[in-house]
């Protein structure tokens, strides 16, 4: 039974389990239900599925739940429940759900429990995968026993009052993916057990008390892309194993006491999109090696002691809309490398000891006075409201000097520049292009959800239906904007189906470029056993299509270019990315042709990535008969 979201009011029926002795699904989440969940709810002892999520229910979570003893997913979260709750008991109804050896997922956040995680939490099912209790206003300390949720993949503890250490038992988390306990009073030192959790992709532990030096070890959790451990009190320098992290996204360690100087290594951090050091005591030189960090969005590290030149290679960090230098020791001049940061809507480097005049093109005509106070010897254009900048008699005079240096030589230059470039393109022919050409910047993917793909696909009706795979089948949809796109619908009843998707979604979400499908959001629903890919549509269809039809024709040309096309894309996968993938499926029906019939590798549902120190050998055969991947096998 589905009536999520609809604008239902009232409450349930105090008899609600005894007329649904068969029902296996119950769904009534996001609508304005009220007052106690009933008690008879346990009679209807068919339930794998209740979710109430959303709505206004009141009074206490009953225990009786725990008589479900076939329930896989209970979603309680966003109401206005509590619990019975003693001091020996701590959340009784987390004792009672002991009895539901098939639970999977365990949703109650933002509720407002207040009470203590009891013991008996290490008791839930040994199935169980996500457990999110977030914002419950749950105190006390964390249970060392829930160490034996050995298959929990999500556990979110955020935005409580929570108190005590992390337990060192978090280490038989190993499956864990997301670990989020931000936001509470937890106190001590980071344990290194977190640095065996080596699929974990996600660790939030800011806003609370911890201390001492950020483990070392942290940077060899290779998966880590997500990193947050600020406000808090932890001392010590930066972890040099910290810029090994190639594919971590954000970093965030503000607001605390961390000293020492910023590493040239940071140049590793390629893929990053948000740095965060803000409010330390960092200091010396910013270092000059920036430069790789294209994908780079938001830069914070005001509120230091860093001090000589804001570096040149400032300006090629192409995708730059954030950067806040303020209060510091920096000196010199501001670069005008910086007005080709086209994208940058926010600059502050206030507070300082700036000189010189402020770059009038690029986004500077766009900035404000706020930007720049502080700084005494800055002039600028009239609407900044600083003094006028005058050529001092110095530049002028070696400008005259430059020009009649450049005019003496400047037959030389011409021909060296002539004999540059014709060695170049000698070598050109013998030479593999760069490896980031074609790549664009990374973007933050829009969170899509289940009910908006079946609004854009009208249900996944048969005429949105525009292809089918090995294991599922693709509709075309129209998202907010009026926005055509793809959805990949994975058949999750085939054997492969999980780890296609999985597949899938771990290559192309740190990748971009021209030449590869685009991909806009992945939506993974537990409650409908659903998980898709939303994509770009292509709406001139496969290569295939194209090859094998009598009313589609292309000439050599353009197949030329589509071969080129796809090539581009392999290049990127097997060079222009810090681990090397190989696509493993290469074949017409996977190249995907736009409205300007530019070629789109797509499908990569059985991508492998070989990191530093994997064998470059597969001893399954992969692909489709008849295809196999270029590469060395």
């Amino acid at each position: 039974m589905y009536l999520n979201f609809n604008d239902l009011s009232g409450g349930l029926p105090t008899s609600t389990g005894f007329w649904l002795p068969s029902l296996e699904k119950l769904v009534l989440g996001m609508n304005k239900l009220t007052g106690p969940i009933p008690n008879s709810i346990s009679n209807a002892s068919q339930l794998t599925v209740l979710e109430l999520k959303g709505n206004a229910f009141s009074d206490f979570i009953p225990d009786s739940l725990g008589n479900l003893g076939n329930l896989k997913r209970l979603d309680l979260g966003d109401n206005l429940l509590t619990t019975e709750s003693s001091s020996a008991a701590g959340m009784s109804f987390l004792s009672s759900l002991t009895n539901c050896k098939h639970l999977t997922h365990l949703t109650v956040e933002y509720n407002s429990l207040d009470g203590t995680l009891p013991i008996s939490i290490g008791n839930l099912s040994a199935l169980l995968q996500s457990f999110d209790a977030s914002a419950c206003n749950i105190k006390g300390s964390i249970p060392r026993e829930i160490g034996n949720l050995t298959n929990l993949i999500w556990l979110d503890l955020a935005s409580n009052n929570l108190t005590g250490t992390i337990p060192t038992s978090i280490r038989t988390l190993v499956e864990i993916q997301r670990l989020f306990l931000g936001n509470n009073k937890l106190r001590g030192a980071i344990p290194t057990e977190l640095c065996g959790l080596e699929k974990v992709s996600e660790i939030y532990l800011g806003l609370n008390q911890l201390s001492e030096l950020i483990p070392q070890c942290l940077g060899n959790l290779k998966f880590l892309n997500k990193l947050s451990l600020s406000f808090n009190s932890l001392t010590g320098t930066i972890p040099s194993t910290l810029w090994r992290l190639q594919d971590i996204l954000e970093l965030d360690l503000s607001w605390n006491s961390l000293s020492g100087s910023l590493s040239p290594d940071i140049q590793n951090l390629k893929v990053m999109i948000q740095l965060d050091l803000s409010n330390n005591y960092l200091s010396g030189d910013v270092p000059n090696s920036f430069a790789p960090l294209t994908a780079l969005q938001n830069l914070y590290l005001s509120n230091n002691r860093l001090q000589g030149y804001i570096p040149q290679s400032f300006g090629n960090l192409i995708s730059l809309e954030l950067l806040d230098l303020s209060n510091n020791s920096l000196s010199g001049e501001i670069p005008k490398s910086l007005e080709k940061l086209f994208y940058l809507k926010y600059l502050n480097v206030s507070f300082n000891r700036l000189e010189g005049a402020i770059p009038n093109g690029g986004p500077f005509p766009n900035l404000l006075i706020q930007s720049f106070v502080g700084n005494k010897a800055l002039c600028g254009a009239p609407w900044l409201q600083l003094p006028s900048c005058k050529p001092s008699s110095t530049k002028r005079s070696r400008k005259v000097v430059l020009v009649y240096i450049l005019t003496i030589t400047a037959s030389t230059l011409l021909v060296l520049v002539i004999l540059l470039l014709f060695f170049r393109y000698r070598r050109s022919k013998r030479t593999v292009p760069a490896a980031d050409e074609g790549a664009s910047p990374l973007t933050t993917w829009r969170r899509t959800s289940y009910q908006e793909l079946v609004r854009a696909t009208d249900g996944f009706g048969e005429r949105n239906l525009i292809g089918r795979g090995s294991y599922g089948l693709v509709y075309k949809g129209v998202v907010a904007n009026g926005i055509n796109v793809a959805v990949k619908v994975f058949n999750l009843q085939l054997e492969g189906a999980y780890r296609s998707f999985e597949s899938e979604c771990e290559v192309i979400s740190n990748i971009r470029h021209r030449n590869l499908v685009k991909v806009i959001s992945c939506c993974s629903n537990p409650l409908h056993d659903f998980k898709a890919i939303l994509l770009d549509y292509m709406p001139n269809g496969s290569l295939e299509k194209w090859l094998h039809s009598d009313t589609h024709h292309l000439d050599i040309l353009k197949i030329l270019e589509i071969v080129i096309n796809v090539a581009s894309a392999l290049e990127y996968l097997h060079y222009g990315y810090s681990t090397t993938i190989v696509h493993c499926d290469i074949k017409p029906s996977n190249v995907l042709l736009d409205e300007n019939m530019v070629g789109h590798l797509s499908d990569f549902g059985i991508a492998k990535l070989l990191g530093e120190g994997q064998s470059m050998t597969l001893t399954q055969t992969l692909a489709t008969i008849g295809y196999m991947a270029p590469g060395c096998f």
